[in-house]
């Protein structure tokens, strides 16, 4: 079992969000659902906790109702391989959420994403500064990320 695990809070669409999250990556599952007891907070009977892996990461994800809500200080990050990648995830993560700027972005929950290809890492850690430099520079320009624009940009 994984020491540290991430957890998130969620009004009530925590089942919902996990049934969500698990369809974007491969070795990903809901592994178990917690339901409210008659008498307890929430509703009986609808999901209290939610336990599932993403790309075999374990997360906990509570019905905890609306008294906190997400914010851009926790994202998480993913390193992606390929332009279709982000793309892919891009569209999926934004649809009923809200891009940014820089690779980030809000899912319909609230929960902020990084969807970052390798690529621009690579690019930000040229020996080069004055690559690495316009990289960086045309990265801050961007919502999504576009790696044939870092490169070019990259290029000078």
């Amino acid at each position: 079992m994984q020491k540290i695990t991430t957890y998130l809070w969620f009004d009530n669409q925590a089942e919902e969000a996990a049934q969500f999250y698990t369809t974007l990556f491969a070795d990903s599952r809901i592994l178990e659902v917690q339901r409210y007891p008659e008498g307890a907070p929430g509703p009986a009977g609808t999901a209290m906790v939610v336990t599932f892996e993403l790309s075999g990461q374990r997360f906990i994800a509570l019905n905890g109702g609306p008294q906190f809500t997400f914010n851009e200080s926790i994202s998480l990050y993913v390193d992606c391989e390929s332009q279709e990648e982000v793309d892919e995830l891009w569209a999926k993560l934004t649809d009923g959420g809200e891009e940014s700027q820089c690779g980030w972005l809000k899912d319909r929950w609230g929960l902020s994403w990084q969807i970052i290809p390798r690529r621009l890492t690579e690019l930000l850690s040229d020996p080069d500064p004055a690559t690495a430099q316009r990289a960086m520079q045309a990265m801050l320009g961007m919502q999504k990320i576009d790696v044939r624009s870092l490169e070019e940009a990259a290029k000078g």
